[in-house]
């Protein structure tokens, strides 16, 4: 059974259907409020948490619980109220359920997962034994050791939760690396897929063949020394490793034909209390799509309906630290981006990493893409801008299986960067193809073309050339 369920509402909980949820063990368990009352936990008698429940968040944005946990929701917007058991205890597992069963039933709605409230009777918890702190000090925190935080996720798309989050930066904080374990037909959101930190943080796949390897390279793994490490082969060498690659990463999946549309760039802003940010993704995505996003947040799901406004609120409330937002697109068009809003001697700047989805009917629209990037370089700052081609998944999620890299369909300099680098070189390009310019002659940004072909790894060559070029190498 998983340990993370939720419910989905029309109305919001209120205190007293949180509180029968809550009593769904009985009298005699404890209550405790954490982070300001945005947590609230059930406790044994020797006050070890079984049961950590999040404040109700507020979806209005789409497609967000079929995205990330394969659910029918009700019409926006609904509320969404998760709840996490604690790991290896039965009876937690079983409070959980009953806790959404009875939300579902008192305000109106549907707990996820199918079949998890089985009951919405008293839970007997009578002799019960938790898991005991430190190990879970995190809602989220599985397994603790002086090497890593262990999280086991059990749901369709392991997604940035406020909890996740919380758990990456306590994680960073204690200097430990982050591993998340997940069953075969796991999958990753690209905001945890992008989130996840160098070793010995690490997707951890369950295997029936291997036991466990990574999601993302395929090793073959093994727990040892308090964490999940590489399995070495026995003609390993130093200079030699032959990391043992799981049977079915390697396998992979058959191509289906779909396709990504990857876009990544930077824009540096001049300080100024009437900067609005979040005007480079929605031009991007009013070009690629021929609407805005839908949605944003600073976790997941996505629950704020798309406002230049608000999120610029949001940054500015949190400067002089850097903000960290989810940018979502309909279901009818698959769009993921990741905003990193930072404040620098240099200006303000914006990362963003976006992809769009495409079937196997459906082709990028590449043609749009330059006039994408000429709205980024004459109206948003832009700084540089890559984008590739991919065969990937249309709803953007990363499988534990290989999937092929991405091809440069185009590269993109700032109109300042261009006008800096010294002589003419941006211009005298290495390829055969002549950049573009985009933008006014007398500052134009200049846009490198690539053949863009999955198929061709050899677009990785040119691009190499290129860099290496402008660098003066």
């Amino acid at each position: 059974m998983t340990k993370d369920v939720v419910a989905l509402t029309k109305k919001m909980p209120d205190p007293l259907s949180v509180i029968a949820g809550l009593l769904s063990g009985g009298p005699d368990l404890l209550v405790g409020a954490e982070a300001e009352g945005a947590l609230v936990r059930l406790h044994d008698e020797q006050g070890r948490p079984l049961l950590s429940v999040e404040a109700p968040l507020l979806v209005q944005v789409r497609g967000e619980a079929e995205r990330l946990l394969g659910a029918s929701e009700p019409e926006v917007p609904y509320w969404w109220t998760e709840a996490r058991a604690t790991t290896g205890v039965k009876e937690a597992e079983a409070l959980a359920g009953t806790f959404v069963g009875r939300i579902a039933t008192l305000v109106g709605g549907t707990a996820w997962p199918r079949g998890v409230a089985t009951s919405i009777g008293v839970v007997n918890t009578e002799g019960m034994t938790a898991v005991p702190v430190p190990a879970a000090a995190q809602p989220a925190v599985d397994v603790l050791t002086d090497k890593v935080a262990v999280v086991i996720q059990d749901r369709p798309v392991v997604a940035m939760t406020s909890w996740l989050a919380d758990t990456f930066r306590a994680a960073a904080e204690a200097e430990l690396g982050l591993q998340i374990v997940t069953p075969a037909g796991t999958r990753l959101s690209p905001t945890v897929r992008g989130a996840l930190p160098g070793w010995p943080s690490r997707w951890v796949v369950q295997d029936e063949k291997c036991g466990y390897y990574d999601g993302l390279s395929g090793a073959i793994l093994q727990w040892a020394n308090g964490l999940f490490v590489t399995l070495e082969s026995p003609d390993a060498t130093a200079e030699d490793p032959r990391t043992p690659i799981a049977e079915t990463f390697a396998q992979g999946a058959a191509d289906t034909g779909e396709r990504q549309l990857a876009i990544s760039f930077r824009c540096v802003h001049p300080a100024d209390d009437r900067l609005v940010l979040g005007g480079a993704v929605e031009s991007v995505w009013r070009e690629i799509t021929g609407e805005p996003p839908a949605g944003w947040g600073t976790e997941e799901p996505a629950n704020l309906p798309w406002s230049l406004r608000q999120l610029t609120d949001v940054a500015f409330e949190r400067s002089p630290e850097p903000t960290w937002v989810v940018v979502v697109g309909s279901p009818e068009r698959p769009g993921l981006a990741t905003v990193r809003i930072t404040r620098t001697t240099a200006g303000v700047e914006e990362d963003v990493t976006l992809a769009f989805g495409y079937g196997a009917a459906e082709e990028p629209p590449t043609e749009a893409v330059q006039k994408a990037a000429e709205a980024l370089a004459t109206r948003h700052d832009l700084q540089s801008m890559l984008v590739q081609v991919r065969r990937a998944r249309r709803d953007l999620s990363v499988p534990p299986h290989f999937e092929g890299p991405g091809v440069p369909y185009a590269f993109v300099l700032g109109a300042e960067e261009v006008r800096t680098m010294p002589g003419d070189r941006a211009r005298r390009t290495p390829l055969r193809e002549k950049p573009r310019e985009l933008g006014p002659r007398t500052r134009p940004a200049l846009y490198y073309p690539f053949p863009g072909d999955p198929s061709d790894l050899s677009g990785w060559q040119d691009f190499e050339r290129v860099m290496r070029h402008l660098k003066g190498s």
